[in-house]
């Protein structure tokens, strides 16, 4: 079907004005002469009155919904306003975002859903998609005021208010792994199904449900019970001690366009925007960013930045010959609606240099045919600065080694920063699509840390043929991993460690002094026969490396997991012993 879009200027949703934090009206006249940025094709920038409002959200759901590992990229972007009975189901590659500097400024008044993509209500595979900066009322739901949201790996749902209740899966199918982010439900959410969740600094009325691993950090309101209880399989940490939220794109006093870039948080709990507060930061106006749109070239994009411009990927396919280059300090790198970066001359996709306070966030880096060593380096190798005061942020990062076509590269993101703060990624080695061989789209390692003290958040980590997450550096914390080994080794000896059967998928090593993490999950599904993995995860045993709360599922006929970390906890097995194996703490 055709793209639809708004074109030209900006026509205008009342302005507004800020004052103590709290947004009014105002300004309106002057907004008919802020010209509106060429966002492309595919960014739908809609208001309440927009003609036939309701097709054109259900025109890119119809091509989208169906679009696994196509092309297609939208972003629908919401102006400020009230929208009665609409209805936003997203589909892959679709991102909906509010326009307002408030999530209450934009009100859906209707539903928001994300359906199961797989037959029987399956969503294990409802990837890439996500809603951020609005406000939902499910009126059209499931009855009851509930909106359904059935999502697994890669899906950001970030400073939303949803004025009634959530569930996360689909009737009674399965759902694997989603991401809650300065997120206020006004009522209950029913995790269901969900298999793992992370939830950071957000607040609703209630919570119910647990499978395996579900995490709260800084979250108001997360139940009561504690792991491994069965059906209380929940790891609590009440405060989240460093983050930054990610920017968001919003209409600013004036009817321009607008970045915010929120500033620094520490031990923080609850949502960034209470009581119709700004959310604490810095605004940069459109015409300091380069808008990217397909077809740019990296020798164009780089010298936009070298001359002190951010940029703003639009959605769209982006073929590189050389890597990008993020070099001054503080600088905003932000994708709208999925754009997706590849190379296929072996070159990397993004590097950047080991300075202060630089934004990377919502983008897709996509292995291509030769091997590039690294899909993206944060800091060259040796990096030496500290970023205490302003670290490097990093939200939204989405890599993939194959699926939509053969693809190979050694480690998709290799960290040497210190202080890195990592704000929610999945590294996806593909299990199913196009060029998905053991020969065909090899990776090693999905994450490789040598900085010192880098945190991060949501940590999706899956498939790769080695350890599928290193960490060199001292300092190191997680909160929330989720790992499934890979599918394909062909057989044991094709698939094993100078230590032993298998590789772990999380290493930390040797020198390591210290190191802590919370909420680890590590699931097998082989294909072959006789090939186990003898530990889930390797540290060393030194007072400062310390793991709370982790689990070993094996799901399907084959294969175990014997240990949990090192020589600890017990096996997980799919023939002759019990499947699922926990362990409280280590060591």
């Amino acid at each position: 079907m055709r793209c639809k879009t708004v074109s030209g200027h900006f026509r205008g949703v009342a302005a507004r004005v800020m004052a103590g934090g709290v947004l009014a009206a105002g300004l309106a006249t002057r907004a008919a002469t802020v010209d509106m940025p060429d966002f492309g094709p595919h960014v739908h920038i809609l208001d309440p009155a927009t003609p036939g409002l309701q097709q054109r959200v259900d025109d890119i759901y119809a091509d989208q919904q169906p679009n696994h590992f196509g092309p297609r990229r939208d972003a629908i972007l919401l102006k400020p306003g009230t929208y009665q009975n609409l209805r936003i189901p997203v589909g892959f590659y679709t991102q909906v975002l509010g326009l307002g500097a408030h999530p209450d400024e934009v009100h859906v008044i209707g539903d928001l859903r994300s359906t199961a993509f797989l037959d029987h209500d399956n969503a294990t595979q409802n990837f890439w998609r996500g809603a951020e900066n609005f406000a939902v009322t499910p009126a059209l739901g499931l009855g009851d005021n509930t909106m359904q949201w059935a999502v697994s790996q890669a899906i950001p749902f970030r400073r939303m208010h949803v004025r009634g209740n959530m569930r996360l899966n689909q009737r009674n199918g399965w759902a694997s792994g989603g991401w809650f982010s300065d997120v206020w439900v006004d009522g209950r959410v029913d995790s269901a199904t969900q298999q793992q969740w992370i939830s950071r600094n957000s607040r609703w009325g209630s919570w119910t449900g647990s499978n395996w691993n579900m995490v709260f950090v800084g979250v108001q309101g997360a139940p009561e019970g504690e792991f491994p209880t069965p059906g209380r399989r929940y790891t609590r940490i009440d405060k989240t001690p460093l983050v930054r939220e990610k920017p968001y794109l919003f209409v600013d006093a004036a009817g321009g366009y607008a970045v915010r870039v929120p500033a620094l948080r520490r031990d923080s709990a609850g949502i960034s925007w209470a009581e119709g507060a700004l959310t604490p930061g810095r605004t940069l106006a459109i015409r300091k960013f380069h808008i990217a749109r397909p077809g740019d070239t990296a020798a164009a994009l780089n010298a936009q930045l070298a001359a002190g411009k951010h940029l703003l990927f639009t959605p769209g396919e982006y073929l590189l010959t050389e890597p990008l280059q993020v070099r001054r300090p503080g600088t905003v790198v932000l994708g709208l609606g999925f754009p997706t970066l590849r190379s296929d001359n072996g070159q990397s996709l993004v590097k950047t240099a080991d300075v202060d306070g630089l934004t990377i966030a919502g983008l897709f880096l996509d292995a291509g045919a030769q091997d590039s060593g690294v899909l993206m380096e944060v800091a060259p190798a040796g990096a030496k600065r500290r970023h205490r005061a302003d670290p490097i942020a990093l939200h939204d990062l989405f890599f993939r080694i194959g699926g939509a076509a053969a693809g190979r590269v050694g480690t998709a993101l290799r960290i040497n920063a210190h202080d890195t703060l990592v704000d929610h990624t999945w590294i996806w080695r593909a299990d199913h699509g196009e060029g998905v061989r053991w020969a065909s789209n090899p990776s090693a390692h999905g994450l490789w840390v040598s900085g010192e003290d880098v945190t991060i958040y949501g940590l999706f980590v899956e498939h790769f043929q080695k350890a599928q997450v290193v960490w060199q550096g001292n300092g190191g914390r997680v909160y929330f991993y989720q790992s499934e080994i890979p599918y394909d080794p062909p057989s044991q000896p094709e698939w094993s460690s100078a230590a032993g059967r298998g590789h772990p998928a999380y290493r930390v090593v040797d020198g390591v002094t210290r190191h802590e993490a919370w909420g680890l999950g590590v699931y097998s599904v082989f294909l072959q026969p006789g090939v186990v993995l003898d530990r889930a995860i390797e540290v060393p045993r030194r007072p400062g490396v310390r793991l709370h709360h982790m689990i070993t599922v094996c799901l399907v006929d084959k294969g175990s997991i014997e240990h949990i970390v090192n020589d600890a906890g017990e096996p997980a097995r799919c023939q002759g012993g019990g499947n699922t194996a926990t362990l409280k703490a280590y060591p």
